[in-house]
């Protein structure tokens, strides 16, 4: 069984300010946001009032989530305001729930790294969950999740080779695989903010009782979708490098000072120890293109 990395960090958001507000959002930064799906966060980057094609919507939640994003952009952007773009993390159910749907509907594109293509358009399935990787309601049902791919192909576009964010100044991409193979991070040095998605998360998510909870402490990715623990590792120790002072991911509360940078460096330093499963379909042997992993682009 593995462990988790206990941290004394604070939220990275007023929650009695954001509860005034009264639109569902925990506000990170002027211009950065997000709102929590049930068992995972949507991040919005724009400017309050930005208006339409003046933000950007980070990963596209569970199905059925549709109506509470666009509240909660409307909300927040202004009534009728479509994005500039739509950016991902990677392409995992509870990522894409509402892609298709939104995509179509804001008329706008759809970026990600070109080893997520095969799996956003419709090309091919993810490897199955590995249930016997970590103890927990969520990692029991693990394999009735959905794999099979969504196909967004007419609006689809890589995200650019230069590092660069689109629609979001400031911001680079980093190829963080492990999770999935082209799962990628956002991160803005200027206040060293970070979108991990589920390269390393802040609830166990394992435990539906974790997730319900939320109480914070580190994790390496969740455990029954990740397909190659070594490259998990050295992801979680590239973002631990950079030492971020706010993050949030998929999973979690949003994480943010001193004591949150130090856990992470923990969480690199000992993650064979307490990230790592002690065994599992993918812990030994990294999930290969028989396994139906990846597909090069």
């Amino acid at each position: 069984m593995t462990q988790q990395i206990p941290t004394t960090a604070r939220t990275a958001f007023d929650a009695a300010a954001d509860r005034a507000r009264g639109d569902g959002l925990h506000v990170l930064a002027p211009d950065l946001a997000y709102r929590r799906l049930g068992i995972v966060n949507v991040t919005f980057h724009g400017a309050p009032m930005a208006g339409d094609r003046n933000w950007v919507l980070i990963d596209a939640g569970v199905f059925g989530s549709g109506s509470l994003i666009r509240s909660a952009a409307e909300k927040r952007f202004g009534k009728g305001a479509r994005p500039a773009a739509i950016v991902l993390t990677h392409a995992h159910f509870d990522h894409v729930g509402v892609l298709e749907t939104l995509a179509e509907e804001w008329d706008c594109p759809v970026y990600a790294h070109p080893l997520e293509g095969p799996y956003l358009t419709g090309q091919a399935a993810y490897p199955p969950a590995d249930p016997s990787v970590g103890g927990g309601m969520m990692a029991l049902l693990s394999p009735l999740y959905p794999r099979s791919p969504v196909d967004v192909s007419a609006r689809l576009k890589d995200l650019p080779a230069d590092g660069s964010v689109p629609a979001m100044p400031g911001w680079r991409w980093i190829h963080t695989p492990g999770h999935c193979p082209g799962h990628v991070s956002f991160w803005r040095e200027t206040d060293r903010c970070l979108i991990a998605g589920d390269a390393f998360v802040t609830t166990a998510q394992e435990s539906a009782y974790s997730v319900a909870v939320q109480a914070p402490e580190l994790h390496g990715p969740p455990m029954y979708f990740t397909i190659d623990w070594d490259a998990a590792r050295e992801s979680v120790q590239a973002l631990a490098q950079l030492r971020p002072d706010i993050a949030v991911t998929g999973p979690g509360p949003a994480l943010r000072g001193p004591e949150f940078t130090l856990s992470l460096k923990e969480l690199a330093r000992d993650f064979d120890r307490v990230a790592r499963p002690p065994g599992g379909k993918y812990v030994e042997r990294p999930a290969t293109v028989e396994d139906g992993a990846y597909r090069q682009p």
